[in-house]
Formats: C-alpha cells, structure tokens, sequence
C-alpha cells in the first residue's frame, strides 16, 4: 500500500496549528517573565525612599504610621494618611490642607 503524501491543505492546517501552539507557549512565557520582573522591582524597592534609595522605617505619628527614610529624613504618606494626619490639624497646616482638598 502506497503512502499518500499529505494535500497542501493539510500540511498548511497543521503548520497553523503548530505556529498557534508555539505563539501560545512564547506569550505565556513572555507573561510570566514580566511578572518576575514586577516582582523583583518590586523587592528592590520596597521600603525604599524614592528620594535617596535609602530604607524608610515606619513611625506612628497621630495614631498614624508614616513612613521616614533613615537617609534625608523625608517622610512619605500612603494613601489616606494625610487626610488622617490632618483631621484634627489646626492653623497653617490645616489652611493649606484645605486647600489641597478641593
């Protein structure tokens, strides 16, 4: 019995198939290393003053815990910390807040 070769057809159907399944494998590769590098960044600059590089250590200010590098003595808020910070501030400080509010 002869071996029949393959029609174009086919050999175009599974080389598609072949280029999908490969393309599929170097996507999910390509995800999972951006993921890695996302996370190494995110290793490399946690706890880290964005001013300096130095490491920030928390302390509590107002029942409120800021961030303060060891380095230039910068303090950083996270999100709702100023608002917390500033609920109960008075004069200049809570001028310019309300100003910032808005």
């Amino acid at each position: 019995m002869p071996i029949e070769k393959p029609s174009e057809a086919e050999d175009v159907y599974f080389a598609r198939l072949e280029f999908e399944r490969k393309r599929k494998v170097a996507e999910e590769r390509e995800r999972q290393m951006r993921e890695e590098e996302r996370r190494r960044l995110q290793e490399l600059q946690r706890m880290r003053c964005p001013k300096c590089g130095m490491e920030l250590v928390e302390i509590e200010y107002r029942a409120v815990k800021i961030d303060k590098c060891t380095g230039c003595a910068g303090i950083w808020l996270d999100g709702g910390e100023l608002e917390r910070v500033m609920e109960d501030a008075a004069g200049f400080l809570g001028g310019v807040f309300r100003i910032f509010k808005r």
